[in-house]
């Protein structure tokens, strides 16, 4: 710690930082744009201006930009010198000169920084009167809006996209105060995470098209702490509506997950949330009106009557929702509702993280690896967040060699500068991904192959590990390396996860992690949904011993879970269940295949209307609310399920105690929401800004009094802007903001230190603590993988925007869906005859004709396999079967382009 005066007060800051940061610490108020805490300085905006004084008689001092200048003992600066504050005004002026005056139809009006700065300053009259420079925007895509006439030319959209996300297509064009930041063409932005640039832009350049279909202000947005919900990790959101309908959803700050940054489809994936696919109404079969309480008294005595029922959960239900339909059939009647490998996978996995002895890390601790090993994983489409994190891990070299020159890390540009020097990351998958322009090493092959180099490289790390035989030179030459680079690091990595259907892939990730040396080693997996890990600690049935109690006649009834089985299991043997249940009670939110074969369909709630609690990848549960009240007659899914007469709870806090204390395991998920002990007893906390405007006049086309604001009892928020926020910890605050910050920006104001965590912690619990001992060496090693002539084993590859089911759902989504067709080796190809684009017919082992798909080609995938999107309707036939047979098909002939969803 140093010991620095600023405007005659003396305070404590981290000896070494830099000056704006250590200010925005302290609480104190000084301007900037270029600068962001995720990013580091580049000194490009000017406008943190401060004196800085050479002693305690220095009356005079020195401009300095804060942003640049390091922290260090006895330092004595001002920020209210007339000097400073004169230099920042007219510098804000100047940026000011080609600015629209177009606040009020900006869509960033309310929330942008660049207004928070501007008054900050005090520019409040703008003199110049001359042309202003312009430009034409671009069609970015489904996400972004362009509106290049309000840059300012902080930097920051091309800091983030090229340099912390690794886009190549968004560049700066052009020179001096004439600069054009934009695509080369117009064209939708490639990143995973360009939807960030509308919240990193400090000025509306940026916005979220989206949002703009359906705009309304920041002031004028009903919100909750919630979590996303496509896929395992757990990123903190703050989703926001206006008249009963999702408006749009942005970054929640949290300092162990997501940080500053969420991926696109957590950011745009909330379409199905509005969708016409949405169940609004509980249906009877056969029956064509049906009242809430005629389907829950139909529920009833389908139960009463019935000879047995059973329960299959889903890893996209909260824990309570699936603890409560456990209660209601009975513990050995409850199913995971997973598919028997997905099963499979998950339960090693649970061993592993709970008995393993290795930490399972967050995203902030996975950016501290020195060295980095992924096997199996294309995680920019398993785990996007994930990737965007080990980009920043592999930055560390240059870190360590930037502290060895005394080079402050904060200084961004000047540590870039140092050239391409990179922490090792490996990756071993099946085909190229997305993480491969980082990587100092690949390998691609099958799953079998990939595991046996897991072996490998941990028998390379400890002798007694299991080895595997007749590996090339190359491979074992490679394997070497790798187990060096991960041998001579402090903190190493492994990631590995579920995409390729295999336990020898988890089990050699595990070998590997075992063999380090390190203290701090970690392993973290990918799971395939957000409550897949939660869900598997419940240690319910297999899919396949629930189809077998309904055809051996031993149940039924079935109660489904927010899960179609569709996806889970081939159409056959979902047919011929469903057939021979009597009674199908399904409880969902959208419209799909199962839900079509219900007698008795119920409408849940989204993530954005109810309550509940997950459990991400790490093993952290962490709890979301709802945003706004479902309407009438949808309820939450555990509503539905304790509304009976035999519940034994009647809110959502007694179910989730009761869940804690049914599952060791789960017993800290009671801590998963932040404390509520500090708020004004009797007083809840507000959805709705303290400027909401707009509710008497909300339904006055229905009733012109202003009806009562809705009522909630399960959570401690309000349906309303009045309430106590006071005392409230940062990370239950529905809406951050502070006086003078209305912008994003306004998190520092509840952060323990700028870009740490938040004051009185980030929210979650979390369940896992990395035992004392290690599980044996898992030996298991499957043979290699070898072609067989005539046959291709399919590979469903996961993509970002084409394998989550909910998201499939979000209409922008589907502009960026994943060409539709299979991928092939070229020697594969040229043995078929076929070019890209060619169709090519699919067959069954028998060469029953399956689907025809246009080809193209992936040289990096091996040859004997087949590649798919994993997850997409279209695919579904395949997904089930391990080999098919290939034909060239008739040209003339059209590829299959659509099929159910």
């Amino acid at each position: 710690m140093a010991r620095i005066e600023i405007d005659g007060q003396s305070y404590d800051v981290q000896d070494g930082d830099n000056l704006l940061s250590s200010c925005l610490s302290l609480g104190l108020d000084l301007p900037y744009f270029c600068w962001h805490p995720a990013m580091g300085s580049a000194g490009a905006c000017r406008q943190c201006a401060i004196i800085q004084y050479k002693d305690a008689e220095d009356q005079r001092g020195r401009l300095v930009m804060a942003c640049m200048t390091p922290v260090k003992e006895a330092m004595r600066i001002s920020i209210d010198a007339e000097q400073a504050r004169q230099f920042r005004s007219d510098n804000i002026e100047l940026l000011m000169t080609n600015h629209p005056h177009d606040c009020p139809v900006c869509e960033e009006g309310g929330e942008c920084h660049l207004q928070d700065m501007t008054v900050m300053t005090g520019h409040t009259f703008r003199r110049y009167r001359g042309r202003k420079r312009t430009h034409n925007n671009q069609n970015l895509g489904p996400f972004i809006n362009h509106e290049m006439n309000r840059c300012i030319a902080c930097y920051r959209c091309v800091r983030f996209y090229d340099e912390y996300a690794g886009g190549k297509d968004l560049q700066v064009l052009g020179m001096h105060n004439n600069v054009y930041f934009g695509r080369f063409e117009d064209g939708a932005l490639e990143n995973e995470f360009s939807g960030n640039l509308v919240e990193v832009c400090p000025t509306g350049v940026f916005t979220d098209k989206t949002f703009s279909a359906r705009y309304t202000r920041k002031w004028d947005l009903q919100t909750a702490p919630s979590i996303c919900i496509h896929c395992s990790l757990g990123c903190n959101t703050a989703p926001g509506e206006r008249y009963g309908e999702l408006r749009r959803i942005i970054n929640r700050y949290h300092g162990e997950i997501n940080g500053y940054f969420l991926c696109d489809r957590g950011r745009f994936g909330y379409g199905f949330v509005n969708s016409q696919k949405r169940i609004v109404m509980p249906g009877i079969k056969g029956q064509t009106e049906t009242t809430a309480e005629i389907a829950e008294n139909h529920f009833r005595n389908l139960l009463k009557y019935a000879k047995s029922v059973i329960g299959i959960g889903s890893p996209r239900a909260s824990l309570e929702a699936n603890f409560a339909l456990r209660s209601l059939v009975g513990e050995a009647n409850f199913f995971l509702g997973l598919e028997d490998a997905e099963h499979t996978l998950l339960n090693a996995i649970v061993e592993i993280l709970f008995n393993g002895g290795i930490r399972s890390p967050s995203l902030r601790e996975t950016e501290q690896a020195d060295a980095v090993l992924i096997m199996g994983e294309d995680v920019t489409h398993s785990a996007p967040r994930l990737a965007l994190s080990l980009r920043q891990a592999v930055r560390n070299a240059s870190f360590d060699m930037a502290h060895k020159m005394h080079i402050p890390l904060w200084q961004d540009a000047a540590i870039r500068q140092l050239g391409p020097i990179r922490s090792p990351l490996f990756i071993a998958s099946i085909c190229s991904t997305r993480l491969d322009d980082v990587a100092t090493g690949t390998y691609q092959g099958s799953p079998d192959d990939i595991a046996r180099f897991g072996f490998a490289i941990a028998h390379c790390l400890d002798e007694s590990a299991a080895e595997p035989v007749d590996l090339s030179e190359d491979e074992k030459s490679l394997a070497r390396s790798i187990a060096k680079a991960l041998k001579q690091a402090q903190r190493p990595l492994i990631v590995s996860g579920t995409s390729c259907l295999s336990v020898a892939v988890i089990q050699a990730a595990y070998n590997v992690a075992k063999a380090l040396p390190a203290q701090d080693k970690q392993l973290t997996f990918t799971l395939p949904e957000c409550n897949s890990l939660g869900l598997a600690i419940m240690n319910g049935r297999p899919l396949q011993q629930a189809f077998d109690s309904i055809n051996d006649g031993l149940a039924d009834t079935v109660v489904i879970l927010e899960n179609d089985l569709y996806r889970r299991a081939s159409h056959q043997s979902v047919d011929g269940f469903l057939e021979k249940a009597a009674h199908v009670v399904v409880i969902d939110n959208l419209e799909n295949q199962t839900v079509g074969r219900a007698e008795l369909v119920l409408p849940a709630a989204t993530f954005a209307e109810s309550e509940g609690t997950l459990v991400n990848n790490e093993g952290r549960a962490q709890r979301y609310f709802p945003v706004y009240p479902a309407a009438d007659p949808i309820r939450g899914s555990w509503q539905w399920l304790t509304r009976l007469e035999n519940s034994q709870w009647r809110h959502h806090h007694a179910l989730t105690a009761a869940c804690a204390s049914a599952f060791p395991y789960l017993a800290a998920i009671v801590h998963a929401a932040p404390q509520t002990d500090n708020i004004i007893k009797g007083s809840k906390i507000p959805r709705q800004p303290h400027r909401y405007s707009g509710r008497t006049a909300m339904h006055a086309n229905i009733k012109v009094s202003e009806p009562g604001q809705p009522q909630d009892m399960e959570t401690p928020f309000a349906f309303s802007m009045e309430g106590a926020m006071a005392h409230v910890q940062p990370a239950l605050l529905p809406v951050i903001w502070a006086p003078g910050w209305n912008s994003n920006q306004a998190i520092n104001k509840f952060q323990q230190e700028t870009g740490g965590h938040l004051r009185d912690g980030d929210a979650g619990a979390r369940l896992i603590k990395p035992s004392g001992s290690h599980l044996p060496w898992f030996g298991h090693i499957p043979p290699a993988f070898e072609p067989e002539p005539g046959l291709w084993r399919i590979m469903s590859l996961p993509h970002i925007f084409g394998s989550e089911e909910l998201s499939l759902q979000s209409t922008p989504l589907a502009e960026r869906l994943p060409d539709l067709c299979v991928l092939l080796n070229p020697q594969d190809a040229e043995s078929l005859g076929v070019d890209p684009g060619d169709p090519i017919e699919i067959c069954d082992p028998a060469r029953n004709f399956l689907l025809k798909f246009p080809v193209n080609i992936e040289k990096t995938l091996p040859r004997g396999l087949l590649g798919i999107t994993a997850g997409r309707p279209e695919f579904q036939p395949l997904k089930f079967l391990d080999q098919v047979t290939l034909n060239k098909a008739n040209p003339e002939q059209q590829p299959n382009s659509e099929a159910p969803l």
